[in-house]
């Protein structure tokens, strides 16, 4: 199957879209608005940024004429009458109509902006006013510089010093607005970032999204290193995407505000800008196509020989064990030569862009030389204008040269929007998936919650196969009752685990009732040691503030952990658990565990493999003594007093089931 290749805007329109959708349920709620009016709210934002400018321009100058009449003279010259021009005529009155419709907009959208979502519109607003501030005092530092030189050829002193006042005052009035902007611009990102880290890992663990994706299979699921997406992928979108759109911002009020300045001197000059801009951004946009597939597949890669480093580390012991660093240091090498060979790619294709953007601004320099010269020469402008001309004409070229000028990071702000909306797509569409829509498309099938198990005419088929391991399955365990799982390698013991653990779907005209989550509890072979204190090895999955320091230190005590007590008096302490205890001591941990949760079923899937038969015996006794019910899977003999019924398994597909009196083990 051929796929048609998408021509520069229909990709542009779709990473827009892409965008909008990672950016908006942070700003406005996804779930009760629609995507024009997040757009007006941004246009509303900017309406009433401009509003606000112009009434702090009025203020400041009738201020300064009341408090101290010669600032304008000195300082300000001109501005007075500039603003004159703009009440006396229409630009004024228009400008107050919009940003007051612009404040109505927000005031109608108010219940909306709940939950501390207006404060990042508030910053925002407030990082708009300082740009339009700080590309005010741009345009003014412009006629500043052809006024300096204009007074450096006339040998006029006096002027000098009074036009270099002016820019001294200028520079008092830009630094500490530069310096607010440079704090806002990265705060809101880090807001943004927390919000939206946030609500993604919230999704990835809800309805058991994180077991779907299944990332470390890695052919197994389109969505690769979910860990990166969560946290670099989050970090560079929403740090980047604030900076992106306050730099296209900058980029259109420079070009609007120079290319008058611009036009007023000369407008063949302008002409010829534009002309010139719009063929280079035309030129090095089609160049740089290739850069996004290769930065997207620059940060897959990367994160693959990533994940394969903290596998290294988090198996080193098993590793040391095997001797098995030459196997290893294959394959972490094998990851490493895909970076390297796909960096190698990008970094000739960046080699390539940089030569055209290097050409492009070379060229730029002398254009305003080749148009203004002529007319300099023929005394229709002041020298001055040179300097002038060159300033508004750089910064117009540096406005409309965006593009050019930030194709690297654009191309791998692209990459990123694509890897961070796909995996928010997915995870959204796993987590607003509930069960019963996870089975509409098996109607003869039911799964509801009880207190027992009973599986009736279930085939065990794993997620995305048509493997049957076992054919039609009926099985019904009831409170107090106890199922022993035996049978060859790769029968399926496990897999029934995960089916009854409700991990896995039911397949076929089936039939399955379990006890709801809170109450079945499930133990590996290995146990699971999450990264926390001893208190909340264990209470997990529950709150370790449930229990005291006496039941933690007894628990401990009964499953023949005393030790642990001794070397741990402190339980709120903090080690790498998996590396400091042996399997034993882990699956002990685990049956701690298990006797604080107090369930009212348990899955253990060779849960005592590491334990001596006089250890195994006083747990299992422990658990009878409890009546608790569950289910086991296991090897030993000894493993049969503690059970009633034996489920064996041939591999096959075929089961039968057996009172555990009397069982003979290796029989299958």
């Amino acid at each position: 199957m051929t796929t048609t290749p998408r021509r520069p805007a229909q990709g542009l329109g779709a990473q827009l879209g892409k965008l909008q959708r990672l950016a908006q349920p942070y700003f406005l709620p996804v779930e009760e608005t629609r995507t024009w009016q997040f757009l007006l709210l941004v246009l509303s934002l900017l309406l009433v940024v401009i509003g606000v400018t112009l009434a702090l321009l009025t203020a400041v100058v009738a201020l300064s004429n009341q408090l101290i009449p010669t600032l304008q003279e000195r300082f300000l010259p001109g501005v007075e009458e500039i603003v004159h021009s703009i009440w006396s005529g229409w630009i004024g009155p228009v400008v107050s109509a919009c940003a007051l419709a612009g404040a109505a907009f927000f005031i109608a959208f108010r219940s909306k902006l709940r939950q501390g979502r207006w404060l990042p519109w508030l910053l925002l607003g407030v990082i708009a006013l300082l740009i339009l501030v700080i590309n005010g005092i741009n345009v003014g530092i412009s006629y500043i510089a052809r006024n300096i030189e204009n007074a450096l050829v006339a040998y006029d002193e006096s002027s000098f010093w009074n036009i270099v006042a002016i820019y001294a005052f200028c520079l008092v009035l830009a630094l500490p607005i530069r310096a607010v902007q440079s704090y806002l611009i990265p705060k809101v990102g880090l807001m943004w970032r927390r919000w939206l880290s946030s609500r993604l890992l919230g999704r990835y663990l809800s309805n058991r999204a994180y077991y779907v994706l299944n990332p470390n299979d890695e052919n197994a699921s389109d969505i690769d290193n979910p860990d990166q997406r969560i946290a670099d992928d989050t970090r560079s979108f929403t740090i980047t995407s604030l900076s992106v759109v306050v730099e296209v911002i900058t980029a259109l009020l420079t070009f609007f505000s120079f290319i008058l300045v611009l036009w007023g001197i000369n407008g063949r000059l302008a002409q010829l800008l534009i002309v010139y801009s719009v063929v280079g951004t035309t030129l090095i946009v089609y160049a740089s196509r290739k850069l996004v597939a290769l930065n997207y597949q620059q940060l897959k890669l990367e994160a693959d020989f990533r994940y394969g480093l903290v596998h290294i580390r988090d198996n080193a012991e098993s590793i040391a064990f095997y001797g098995g660093e030459k196997q290893e240091g294959k394959e972490a090498n094998r990851r490493l030569d895909g970076a390297i060979t796909n960096y190698n790619r990008l970094i000739i294709w960046e080699a390539l862009i940089s030569v055209i953007q290097r050409s492009y601004d070379y060229f730029s320099r002398f254009l305003p030389w080749l148009v203004i010269a002529p007319i300099y020469f023929a005394k229709e402008v002041d020298f001055g204008v040179f300097g002038q001309a060159s300033i508004a004409f750089s910064q117009v070229l540096f406005s409309v040269s965006y593009i050019v000028n930030n194709i690297d990071r654009l191309a791998a702000f692209s990459a990123s929007i694509s890897r961070l909306e796909g995996f928010q797509g997915r995870v959204d569409e796993i987590t607003h998936s509930s069960e019963d829509d996870q089975l509409s498309s098996l109607p003869n099938v039911q799964q509801v919650e009880a207190n027992r198990l009973l599986i009736s005419h279930v085939d065990l088929v794993p997620p995305q196969s048509d493997r049957v391991l076992i054919k039609d399955l009926s099985i019904s365990l009831e409170a107090g009752q106890r199922l022993l799982v035996v049978g060859p390698s790769g029968c399926g013991k496990t897999s029934f685990l995960r089916l009854a653990s409700g991990l896995w779907p039911v397949s076929g005209d089936g039939h399955l009732e379990r006890p709801p989550a809170g109450d079945m509890l499930f133990i590996p072979q290995k146990p699971y040691m999450l990264l926390g204190s001893l208190r909340e090895q264990l209470a997990y999955p529950l709150q370790p503030d449930r229990f005291d320091d006496d039941q933690f230190r007894s628990v401990l005590q009964e499953v023949r952990l005393p030790d642990l007590v001794n070397r741990y008096p402190d339980l709120d302490v903090k080690q790498d658990w998996p590396r400091l205890l042996s399997l034993g001591e882990q699956q002990r941990l685990a049956f701690a565990r298990l006797l604080l949760n107090a369930p009212h079923m348990l899955v253990l899937d060779e849960a005592t493999s590491a334990l001596d038969v006089s250890t195994e015996r006083h747990l299992y006794e422990l658990l009878c003594r409890r009546e608790i019910s569950f289910i086991s899977v296991g090897h030993r003999p000894t493993l049969r007093e503690f059970h009633d019924t034996v489920l064996e398994l041939d591999g096959k597909g075929g089961w039968r089931l057996l009172p555990a009196a009397g069982y003979e083990f290796g029989r299958v």
